[in-house]
């Protein structure tokens, strides 16, 4: 994704070649070149979505083999447990819980511990160490390394030098899930936590429909995965996602198949009958 820092470095790159030329007439001849080339490297920045971000990585120090259950995603026990317990506090990846939900690629570079393919966490809490970007469940720190052994060594280093990139979560045979928070009270105030959330886009905004009347009304998100609403409808219930990239040039909403019906109760679970594969 090009960033106008990004473009301005570039641009600064080319103001200094011109200084060096001297600003003289002939050296004018050159500038198309340059530009050419500016445009080069912002089309290569363009196509790089898959690239790997250099960082650093620690541990849970406390909270045994899986993760949190207490992640400021508002995941609670299923945080801990989600993708084998494969998971993983942000800084500032959580992106004010925008987050939330995110699977990425983490892989150590120290040749002598570390495989190829590193481990695929999610993110379920928000966090940072010693300028680091992940703070990992110490399960999906061990999985970084080749061996048991190198795994052991890689926890005694506690901070590791890694790389990582966005992926798509996959959750073969899980649907979208809605848990309702148990601080819901109907009909006054609902509040829910949205799982299993797949494919490589993330929920920029839910809408809460009734079924009857197709009467609409956007929510707000209260902290991490949780979305919020007072005085919500009556009636069966739709709950509408807008999935969108980096750039929002792809948004799309998803239609759940299934509704949540309208005797819903604080920590019921519902299924929404539909899968996101990209």
């Amino acid at each position: 994704m090009v960033t106008l820092s990004s473009i301005f470095h570039y641009f600064n790159q080319l103001l200094l070649i011109s200084k060096i030329m001297a600003f003289s007439q002939h050296s004018l001849l050159y500038l198309p070149i340059c530009l050419l080339l500016l445009m080069g490297r912002i089309a290569n920045a363009e196509t790089c979505s898959d690239c790997f971000v250099h960082s650093r990585a620690t541990y849970y120090p406390s909270s045994g083999e899986n993760g949190t259950a207490s992640g400021a995603c508002g995941f609670g026990s299923f945080g801990a447990a989600v993708n084998g317990g494969d998971v993983s506090a942000a800084s500032d990846l959580y992106r004010n819980g925008t987050g939330c939900g995110a699977c990425y690629q983490v892989r150590c570079i120290n040749g002598s511990y570390c495989s190829d393919n590193g481990v695929t966490v999610v993110i379920t809490d928000q966090g940072s160490g010693d300028h680091t970007d992940f703070i990992l469940s110490s399960r999906a720190f061990s999985k970084m390394a080749q061996t048991t052994e190198a795994a052991a060594s890689l926890l005694a280093f506690g901070v590791v030098d890694i790389e990582y990139r966005r992926v798509s979560c996959s959750y073969p045979n899980k649907n979208i899930t809605f848990k309702i928070d148990e601080s819901s009270s109907n009909p006054s105030y609902l509040a829910f936590v949205i799982y299993y959330q797949q494919g490589e886009k993330d929920i920029t905004a839910v809408q809460l429909c009734e079924t009857q009347s197709f009467t609409c009304k956007l929510l707000e998100r209260s902290h991490g995965a949780v979305w919020t609403t007072t005085s919500p409808p009556t009636g069966p219930l739709s709950i509408r996602m807008l999935f969108s990239d980096d750039d929002y040039a792809d948004d799309a909403w998803l239609v759940p198949v299934n509704n949540i019906p309208q005797d819903w109760k604080p920590g019921d679970v519902y299924d929404s009958g539909v899968q996101v594969n990209s």
